[in-house]
């Protein structure tokens, strides 16, 4: 986080945000449009199909992730990165969910009974799911750094700090629009996951005609 911020705009447009033409950013919205189409295309199928266990949870689980995601991306265009950076729990959550469900389908009914504390999984638990359990430590670390972040502990602080125009380092209220790394950071974790999410859908929906033609999108369930 580096040099002087300049004084942000009320509103930024994607024509004018502040980290228009980093390739994270680029990314992010190929992921996000490519995304879209596929939800688009299930979306019909799920209205007229006879659906199983899984995918009704997947109609449930799946369309709030992509809305999260939709919602970090809106909030990296107008410079709100903290906050960006704290949806990215609930994010991972729904992508580590469905897949879990997913490998373990005998859960479902712990799920739809409502993932009572002592049935539900562990978040590292789930996200082994999307790895195949390689190397279990990284899902520990990615917990714990989100955890910080979330539940406002002075490590999570560490994150909501910004350089001063003096100098000195503060803790943000408003918008960053200087702190390009951090844009990096929540852009790749963010359309990893909704990559994690749209798999999940195509493995969910294995008998749906979604890629033989564009449906007329409308709600999942």
């Amino acid at each position: 986080m580096v040099g002087k911020q300049q004084k942000p705009e009320p509103v930024y447009l994607p024509s004018n945000e502040p980290y228009l033409g980093r390739e994270s950013v680029h990314q992010f919205d190929a992921v996000i449009i490519s995304c879209m189409e596929l939800n688009s295309n299930i979306a019909a199928y799920t209205h007229r199909a006879e659906l199983s266990k899984l995918q009704k949870a997947a109609c449930q689980i799946i369309p709030q992730g992509v809305n999260l995601a939709l919602t970090i991306r809106e909030l990296v265009r107008q410079g709100y990165l903290f906050g960006a950076l704290v949806l990215m729990r609930p994010l991972i959550e729904r992508a580590a969910t469905i897949s879990y469900l997913h490998s373990n389908p005998g859960e479902i009914n712990a799920w739809e009974n409502g993932w009572q504390y002592r049935e539900r999984p562990s978040l590292s638990k789930m996200l082994n799911t999307m790895s195949g359990g390689v190397d279990t430590s990284l899902a520990n670390q990615l917990c714990s750094h989100f955890n910080h972040i979330v539940h406002g502990d002075p490590i999570g602080s560490e994150w909501n700090m910004v350089r001063l125009s003096n100098s000195g380092f503060g803790y943000s209220v408003g918008k960053v629009t200087n702190a390009p790394e951090l844009c990096d950071e929540i852009c790749i974790q963010s359309f990893c996951y909704l990559i994690v999410l749209m798999g999940m859908m195509t493995a969910c929906f294995t008998d749906a005609p979604h890629l033989k033609e564009r449906a007329v999108g409308g709600p999942w369930f």
